[in-house]
């Protein structure tokens, strides 16, 4: 996708490129600035296209109004949806790619107009005299600062997205993201200095054409001068009596132009590609405000093994599907950041209560658990439950579509989780808890591996409960548990009484992919499995692989993933 994506860039690059190297509206800028002009503006028209596309994959209540409405009724369309943070990187990646080709042209293009200043055309020169230093244009103009700045902007974004910042310090990617306000302010202010014009009176001046009152006055001048130097040889002409020559009047080559050429600058396409998506962002971003500004009621926080923590809260009217995920924001911990994460509990009839896990793994949520943990551990013994404790203020936006919706909507779903990635699938595992009959999934194998035993207590209830219902109702056939444990020192088992369906299915070592594949292809002939993935990138490649790999039993795979790296 990015390979396809990056090569329609190019060729939309190539176009532009022809249209200003070859348009006679841009003859005599273009005989001023040479290539310069061409690189600019088609880089320009580049960067107009994925500054106005790379905010939508943004636009999250969107998508999840996409994901959710059955005017989307196409698998295939939905999971395109599931490519919007790949798009919005792609889109990233391309603005920084251009934008050097766009500043390099511009420096040229800066010299060019102080090296090829020219008297004739006064109003397409943007330097004011031959020679006038280039620096002046690029820091004493509206469009030269406010480009220079734009490149320091960009330049913070572009480093301070990398994988290695996002991981050590999430909270430098957080602040330096949100410049993109100003990277925009900025961009509607570069675009309305007008240095680049074009000829606007084509008719009446064909580029390259010759002037009869240009070249008389000239003839005239020249006569002037004759006289001036030699007063004896020379007659009186009149002006009706200078004679014009006849390849200048009637010359298949050049045609005579009836007056000077007129330029104007150009009107700023860039308000027309970008004022739509920003204006739809902003839009969105007040409802979500809006929206999410009343606190939750955290009705219970619990910690478990290896660095998790449990939260469950309660909205009123909050309405969530199984997979979605959701922003919390916590004012305490952090003014402005917020960070996404996977509901493992969705309101359903009977109950109010949605929840999430997550992973200790970063500064915000080393402060979040301190601040929630310090509260529970108080002494609470004679308050009732909901005066007994206060929790900090916590908002809640979202929720938000995800892949993992899909996965009850597939007769057969094959779930692979790596670590904390299981959470997506424990509100699926919750929502077939309180009833599977209403849904298309008719059997569902799930894979988990852990590098740690201790690791899946965190939802070892659940599993345990949704194994004895399906006995009680006669379709134990109907999930498929497979537990991996990738790292130990020896055998070992669940501990606890009612953790014996599990431990049956513990297994150590790491899946062999090809041949549980080839199972599950053999078991559900000629039909279409959703494999559904959240892990490591290393067990998604390999999953991926496999999905788009034939098999004798004529099974298709269908792949969808949620990296949390």
């Amino acid at each position: 996708f990015q390979f396809f994506w990056l090569s329609l860039n190019v060729w939309f690059f190539g176009k532009t490129f022809l249209l200003y190297n070859q348009g006679q509206q841009y003859y005599y800028l273009h005989q001023m600035l040479g290539l310069g002009l061409c690189v600019s503006r088609a880089s320009a028209s580049v960067l107009n296209l994925n500054c106005c596309l790379v905010l939508l994959p943004m636009c999250r209540v969107l998508l999840a109004f996409l994901r959710g409405s059955q005017k989307v009724a196409s698998k295939k369309t939905r999971r395109l949806l599931d490519k919007s943070k790949t798009f919005h990187v792609t889109c990233g990646v391309t603005i920084c790619i251009f934008s050097v080709l766009h500043v390099a042209a511009h420096l040229v293009n800066a010299l060019n107009f102080s090296v090829n200043y020219n008297e004739e055309f006064v109003t397409l020169n943007a330097a004011n005299y031959r020679g006038e230093d280039p620096r002046k244009l690029l820091f004493a103009t509206v469009p030269g600062l406010t480009g220079v700045i734009m490149v320091l902007v960009l330049f913070l974004m572009c480093t301070a997205s990398t994988y290695a910042i996002r991981v050590s310090n999430y909270d430098i990617f957080w602040y330096t993201h949100n410049l993109f306000f100003v990277f925009y302010m900025l961009l509607m202010l570069h675009v309305s200095g007008g240095v680049l014009k074009y000829q606007t009176n084509l008719e009446e001046h064909p580029p390259g054409c010759f002037n009869p009152n240009k070249t008389l006055r000239q003839n005239l001048t020249v006569l002037k001068a004759f006289e001036d130097l030699f007063p004896d040889n020379t007659t009186q002409p009149s002006p009706e009596d200078v004679p014009v020559p006849e390849p200048f009047v009637q010359n298949s080559f050049m045609r005579a132009c009836s007056e000077e050429p007129k330029f104007q600058s150009h009107f700023p396409e860039t308000w027309f590609w970008i004022s739509g998506p920003l204006c739809l962002y902003c839009v969105e971003r007040l409802y979500r405000y809006i929206r999410s500004n009343k606190p939750v009621t955290i009705t219970s926080v619990i910690s478990h093994p290896s660095n998790v923590l449990e939260v469950r809260m309660m909205k009123d009217d909050f309405e969530a599907r199984p997979g979605q995920y959701v922003i919390l924001h916590c004012p305490r911990v952090s003014a402005l950041e917020s960070h996404p994460f996977t509901l493992t509990m969705c309101p359903t009839d009977t109950k109010a209560t949605f929840g999430v896990h997550l992973k200790v793994v970063g500064d915000w949520t080393e402060r979040f658990r301190d601040l929630l943990l310090l509260h529970s551990n108080q002494d609470t013994e004679i308050l009732p439950i909901f005066q007994q404790r206060r929790y900090p203020k916590l908002y809640v936006d979202g929720p938000f579509g995800s892949p993992f919706e899909e996965s009850l909507n597939y007769e057969v779903s094959l779930c692979v989780a790596g670590g904390i990635g299981v959470t997506p699938f424990a509100s699926v595992l919750n929502t077939l808890l309180d009833g599977w009959k209403c849904y298309k999934l008719r059997r569902l194998y799930f894979i988990w591996v852990c590098r740690d035993i201790e690791s899946f207590r965190w939802f070892a209830d659940l599993l345990c409960m949704l194994h004895n219902k399906l006995w009680q109702e006669n379709r134990p056939d109907y999930i498929n548990i497979q537990l991996y444990l990738s790292q130990t020192d020896g055998i070992q088992k669940i501990i606890g009484e009612k953790y014996q369906a599990l431990n049956s299915r513990l297994l150590i070592g790491r899946p062999r992919w090809k041949l549980l594949f080839d199972d599950i292809a053999k078991c559900n002939r000629r039909k279409t499995i959703g494999v559904f993935c959240c892990g490591p990138n290393k067990i998604s490649k390999i999953l991926h692989k496999l999905s788009n790999s034939s098999n004798s039993y004529g099974t298709r795979f269908e792949y969808n993933k949620e990296s949390f790296s």
